[in-house]
């Protein structure tokens, strides 16, 4: 069985598990701790945003290694071990020392890392101009395509910052992010020139009735279908999901097959030369609620540098009908939220 003296601390609080031949395990420890604290695989895997069962061979891998088991599994519930209770406390120093090692070590001229979802997005746009505001900000962006693919990445500090809607994620908001709400983006109808509508100067939900909205779909991007199911839901109007869109080419040509059904896009996109014809939505006009998002320990200096190019924005008056988002996202998310069913 494990035992305290198995344990011991080293060099600036890093753990050293000796007499089980063991390298340090992070992805397992790190499923460790979040199924102690829940006594549940299911919440656990959805705050790692990892399957139950990839969780439980973390897990498993890990006990192998020790040579001792961690949980007393029933089929209704599980409970720490004596030997997982002594190891809770030391797995939790051991990742957080790992974490402060890995930004110790650092170049303090790294450049901040930014998830901006997709090239066809404001927040590409948002992180181009900050940059060119403040010289100090230099950026490396990545794009996910999904704030829910992008989450775990920020939990674990590889990347400092990212965009996306905060709410219809997956799992339980993870208490370690922050976020704030920094664009309100309108939507537009993207049609062919040949299209049904192509005529319109703007477009209202009894023109969307008869061939509804038709998008590429989303994947990974939970957060995504959410909003559109629940716009859909909201203006009374059929929505249909296409193949996912690989780039901004694939987005338009799918857009050009449509000649009932219309694309939704931000308004701000440049429609010029495509082929397509921007079309606002009114009555109301849709908007995309971007957030950004960020680890709350996060050391990189030029993160607060970033934020402060980021300012808040204020969600719309529910009075207001010329402007819809979800009602969900008429409040800041938190981790004890859970979104109700679409």
């Amino acid at each position: 069985m494990l035992s305290n003296n198995d344990v011991h601390r080293i060099d600036n609080r890093w753990l050293l598990i000796q007499g089980f031949g063991m390298d340090a395990d992070l992805s397992g420890l790190r499923a460790f701790i979040a199924t102690a604290e829940d006594l549940h695989f299911g919440r656990a895997g959805a705050r790692l945003f990892i399957t139950q069962q990839a969780l439980s061979k973390r897990i498993r891998r890990l006990e192998e290694a020790l040579g001792t088991p961690l949980f007393e599994r029933t089929t209704r519930s599980i409970e720490l071990t004596a030997a997982g209770r002594r190891f809770l406390p030391l797995a939790v120093e051991a990742v957080a020392a790992f974490d402060r090692a890995v930004e110790a070590v650092r170049v303090v001229h790294d450049p901040i890392r930014v998830d901006v979802y997709d090239e066809r997005f404001t927040p590409l746009r948002m992180v181009r101009e900050a940059s060119e505001r403040d010289p100090r900000l230099r950026v490396e962006v990545s794009m996910r395509q999904g704030l829910a693919v992008a989450l775990p990445a920020l939990r674990r500090q590889e990347i400092d910052a990212a965009f996306g809607r905060v709410h219809d994620l997956p799992g339980p908001w993870p208490e370690e992010l922050a976020h704030r709400l920094v664009r309100l983006e309108p939507l537009a109808a993207f049609v062919p020139e040949d299209h049904a509508h192509a005529h319109m100067s703007e477009l209202r939900p009894a023109d969307l009735r008869v061939g509804g909205i038709a998008m590429p779909d989303p994947a990974g991007a939970a957060e995504w279908r959410g909003y559109l199911k629940r716009l859909a839901d909201h203006l009374g109007v059929p929505l249909r999901f296409t193949e996912p869109a690989i780039g901004e080419r694939h987005l338009i040509q799918q857009f050009l097959r449509e000649k009932s059904a219309v694309g939704l896009g931000e308004t701000s996109i440049d429609a010029t030369g495509s082929g397509l014809r921007r079309i606002p939505l009114v009555d109301p006009t849709p908007l995309i609620p971007w957030s950004v998002v960020w680890h709350r320990r996060n050391p990189h200096r030029l993160l607060p540098v970033l934020l402060d190019h980021l300012p808040p924005v204020n969600r719309p008056d529910p009075a207001d009908r010329r402007h819809w988002i979800p009602e969900l996202d008429m409040t800041p998310v938190t981790s004890s939220a859970s979104a109700p069913p679409l």
